[in-house]
């Protein structure tokens, strides 16, 4: 059977029907444009009418009437006011408009992306936060994670900023293992290469993850705004922190947040430990500290890895020793013991006498050592004493004579620390790149961030006593005599450092015709291998001081005997 053709209207009518189409569209579109004002007024009318309607509704029947009486009394002002009408339909017209205006829409949730994200963290817990006996599981496979999700925030690439975790009463959070576990979880599911900080809620049982911003690393070396007594050791969080100080960003001020360490007869933590690897910011540390020390007291300088980094230290005012050999290393310390039993001495017989105590010996005293496990193998191997053997009587007696103890090592030469440096340092610092076991192992807890595999020479953790764990970067303190230091950088030291002595000549070595530091000092025996050089007790001080002499530089590396 042959097929009957359409109708023409059919066949021949598609075309005119789509352009009729294209017509009308054009048409409704020219049309709302023309027609938007009046679109925006009526829709701001309705929007008006509405929250009036709303606020009527809300206002408590004993209200309405004076409420009416009131719009009464207003509309017969304006209705009897000159122009008052055109006024007040301009004033709605006006608000109409500003009230139905299109406003960007608010997004309230994360997008697929980020949905996708906090699916995967979720279903990643489950099997740390659940366990087959609870009946009502917050983490279960396939379960809804905006129950246990109460908060979070997404960067513009899309990543985790914060996010806020609540887990169930059962999990572990009191072990130290457990939380780790967690925290090294999310750091890997958030993404690599950023540093995160977690607090544990354990009486709420939350946990907020948080991404830290990196600390900055254009301060250098300057003089800081701080009391006698307190050093800055570098700046940290400024949330860690209650204090802020201004200091030179560049060519601009800033307010920083800095950890501060106090020193002298009222420190709980007279005496620093910092250890790192080798690049790590220790030796940036320990000049830093110099530097600042310089300002009102006595340094004295040992270099035990002999690489000079300490050089533009020698001859200037203040600075007693700076010593890189053997032989000046242990005539020096044993001078600083001595300086110390003589201090006790001069201070317990002013105070027995009802004096106050001397200038000298309120001015206080620096003892910087660099690397003192490389001193101690070169000791073993001559048949010496260890040069941390002299540094007992400053540890133990030090807060009292104004006498401080900054020590540095590498994580390699740890167990070359005797037992009095580990529990007299309660001041601690870890710098450079490290793990969490080390440390650990050297601040006594493990810190509530993610070390960074990466990290800038100086950057690294500090803790004072018990206190918190805090980050902390070292100003820039590079050696000034170096090729590899900025002129910025060499400037900033250089201007720091106190005028050399004017009688120090171009030789190394000090004549024994200078006049020596300022303060009364100890005689020194510079001949270590004529006898055993070891510390006099405290115990057995007698009741005279000795007397006092200039401290003898001791000869260099290459001149022992």
């Amino acid at each position: 059977m042959a097929r009957r053709p359409l109708p023409r209207i059919l066949s021949s009518g598609s075309a005119s029907i789509t352009r009729s189409r294209e017509i009308a569209r054009t048409a409704a579109d020219s049309a709302t444009d023309v027609l938007h004002p009046l679109i925006t007024v009526v829709r701001g009318l309705r929007l008006l009418a509405v929250s009036g309607r709303q606020k009527w509704v809300a206002t408590p029947k004993e209200r309405r009437g004076p409420k009416l009486f009131l719009g009464a009394a207003c509309v017969l002002v304006v209705a009897l006011v000159p122009y008052g009408p055109i006024l007040a339909l301009i004033t709605v017209m006006g608000a109409a408009a500003w009230k139905g205006r299109e406003r960007t829409p608010v997004r309230t949730g994360p997008d697929e992306t980020e949905t996708a994200r906090l699916r995967s963290l979720y279903e990643a817990l489950v099997p740390y936060f659940s366990t087959a006996d609870d009946p009502e599981p917050l983490f279960a496979h396939g379960g809804d994670w905006a129950k246990a999700f109460d908060g979070y925030a997404f960067d513009d690439g899309g990543r985790l900023t914060r996010l806020q975790i609540s887990y169930p009463a059962y999990f572990t959070d009191g072990e130290a293992a457990a939380r780790s576990r967690i925290e090294q979880l999310l750091h890997t599911k958030s993404g690599r290469g950023r540093e995160y900080h977690f607090s544990w809620d354990e009486e709420a049982n939350r946990l907020v993850m948080t991404v830290l911003d990196a600390l900055p690393t254009t301060i250098a070396a300057q003089r800081f705004v701080t009391a006698p007594g307190e050093t800055v050791l570098g700046f940290t969080d400024p949330d860690a922190v209650s204090r802020t100080v201004p200091v030179r960003d560049g060519d601009t001020t800033v307010d920083a947040s800095p950890v501060v360490w106090r020193t002298g007869g009222r420190s709980t933590e007279p005496h620093l430990l910092a250890v790192g690897h080798p690049g790590g910011g220790t030796t940036t540390l320990i000049r830093s500290i110099a530097l600042q020390a310089l300002q009102n007291g006595d340094v004295i300088v040992v270099d035990g890895g002999g690489t000079g980094e300490y050089g533009a230290l020698a001859g200037r005012t203040g600075v007693l020793a700076v010593e890189s050999g053997l032989g000046g290393a242990l005539a020096t310390l044993e001078w600083a013991a001595h300086e110390t039993e003589r201090r006790l001495i001069t201070a317990n017989r002013a105070r027995q006498n009802g004096h106050p105590v001397p200038d000298d010996i309120r001015r206080p005293l620096w003892i910087l050592l660099d690397r003192p496990g490389v001193l101690g193998h070169l000791a073993a191997a001559d048949g010496r004493p260890d040069p941390q053997e002299l540094l007992r009587i400053p540890l133990r007696h030090g807060r009292a004579a104004q006498v401080t103890v900054v020590l540095a090592e590498q994580f390699d030469a740890l167990d070359t620390l005797t037992e009095t440096v580990r529990t007299h340092t309660r001041a601690r610092a870890v710098l450079g790149p490290a793990s969490r076991e080390q440390i650990e192992a050297v601040l006594g807890v493990e810190p509530h961030t993610t070390p960074p595999s990466e990290v800038p020479a100086g950057r690294g953790y500090v803790r004072l006593g018990a206190g918190p764990v805090l980050r902390l970067q070292v100003p820039a303190t590079p050696d000034p005599y170096d090729d590899a230091t900025s002129e910025a950088h060499r400037r900033a030291v250089l201007g720091l450092l106190p005028d050399r002595h004017s009688s120090v000549e171009a030789t190394p070595a000090r004549e024994h015709a200078d006049e020596g530091p300022a303060t009364e000092q100890v005689p020194v025996a510079v001949d270590t291998a004529a006898r055993p050089v070891d510390a006099v007790p405290v115990e057995a001080m007698v009741a005279e001081a000795r007397p006092s002499e200039p401290l003898a530089k001791a000869q260099p590396a290459g001149a022992e005997s």
